[in-house]
């Protein structure tokens, strides 16, 4: 009847996926890997586009300050009802990274996402190159 439903990527067994797992080697020093705070980025999907949200350029911007990850990151379009879950996904990825004691998400809108944004993977994964 045209209704969605979204399948959370640990429920993939569901629907005959292979569950991803994601693994990270905890640093010895307790301090928190940006790689792997990129890594863990780049399993986080917009749910109606297969690409993840940095190859989107829809990450602004992340630091890790101590043990907090601060993520800027935008919408493909402000009035995306699927903001709330994009953003729960991050955080809760995000928050698996060893030693990450704190995850803040902040939306922003500025500068506007547009298609400029896409890497070239991502382009070439839409059909767009």
């Amino acid at each position: 009847n045209g209704n969605l439903a979204r399948i959370e990527g640990k429920d993939a067994d569901a629907l005959g996926k292979e569950v991803a797992v994601s693994s990270f080697e905890t640093p010895s020093d307790g301090s928190v890997s940006k790689d792997q705070v990129w890594e863990a980025l780049r399993e986080c999907y917009d749910p109606e586009i297969p690409v993840n949200m940095v190859e989107l350029g829809l990450i602004y911007d992340c630091k890790v300050v101590e043990n907090e990850v601060k993520i800027n990151m935008t919408l493909t379009a402000p009035g995306c009802g699927m903001g709330p879950s994009m953003i729960a996904d991050v955080e809760r990825k995000v928050g698996q990274v060893p030693n990450v004691d704190k995850v803040s998400v902040e939306l922003v809108f500025d500068p506007p996402w547009s298609n400029d944004m896409l890497t070239d993977e991502a382009k070439l994964e839409l059909g767009m190159l």
